[in-house]
């Protein structure tokens, strides 16, 4: 997608092999816990029963591993029971295509395959709301998830820039994100950088933090600067803290130190309360 609208887009946020539709605003203050939508009983699929379309004779891993090696995106669309509702879809699907195909690639997959086993594993496709479409970029992140219905706008919107794409693969992965919106022109980038570098240096965060750097001049990223309510044209180097699934715990403008970095962590694990209502596994490492 080409920006997280801060009114909120569906995103599909992957935990491990469970999927739940999340509603992924970049805010200062913590969301309330993504609702999973509950998977619509259908039925089996008969052996006889003609799908809508020829499958792919490459399977949907191959053909996002294809994609990802030509720098574009992989529209999927999973379906499992012949019906109006995935022969309507699958039609949106396509006419969203036509109009980014230079853009993307697309997959569409069967559920019920037996050659699509990876990828339904994946992405647990065997317990989502069908038909579904997903929107995956290059690295793996997840850009958009568009369940039972969805409208073109939607999937040819579901573009990100780099700096989107990097913190959304994290943040999917279970990760802490470090956003360092700086360049050439902002003051204190060294200082700003010090505090988050000595966090992810320590031992119970290393594995589970990453540092992605963003150019506030960057025109391609100025719509997830406004998500963040960054100002492009900062004079001073601005730190994001983020956490699962996609939230702001903290934000620094200048220098960073290592303990207001624990203390930002451990208030939003506080937040979030027993279980943690940030993500499946809370806001973060404890």
């Amino acid at each position: 997608m080409k920006k997280l609208m801060a009114a909120g887009i569906a995103v599909l946020f992957v935990v491990g092999l469970s999927i739940g539709l999340a509603q992924v605003v970049f805010t200062e203050e913590q969301p309330q816990a993504a609702q999973t939508r509950a998977v619509s009983k259908v039925d089996t699929a008969s052996n006889d029963q003609k799908p809508p379309a020829a499958e792919n004779r490459k399977s949907a891993m191959a053909l996002m591993d294809e994609a990802a090696k030509d720098n574009k995106y992989l529209f999927g669309f999973f379906w499992k029971t012949e019906d109006e509702q995935t022969t309507a879809m699958k039609k949106v699907f396509e006419g969203a295509l036509a109009k980014v195909s230079e853009r993307a690639n697309a997959a569409i997959v069967r559920v019920t395959d037996s050659a699509e086993r990876e990828i339904v594993k994946k992405f647990g496709l065997d317990r989502a709301p069908l038909p579904l479409a997903l929107a995956i970029a290059p690295n793996g992140a997840v850009m958009g998830g568009f369940p039972s219905e969805f409208t073109e706008e939607a999937l040819v919107n579901a573009f990100g820039s780099a700096s989107t794409e990097k913190c959304m693969k994290s943040l999917q992965d279970g990760k802490l994100v470090f956003l360092c919106v700086q360049n050439d022109a902002t003051k204190l980038n060294a200082e700003a950088l010090q505090g988050v570098q000595e966090f992810k240096a320590l031992a119970q965060y290393a594995s589970f933090t990453e540092i992605v750097q963003l150019n506030p001049s960057d025109a391609a990223e100025a719509s997830f600067l406004a998500d963040l309510k960054i100002d492009p044209q900062t004079k001073v180097a601005v730190t994001a803290f983020l956490a699962p699934p996609g939230v702001v715990i903290a934000e620094f403008e200048g220098a960073t130190k290592k303990d207001d970095l624990m203390l930002a962590l451990q208030s939003a694990n506080s937040a979030c309360g027993p279980g943690g209502s940030c993500g499946p596994s809370g806001c973060g490492p404890r």
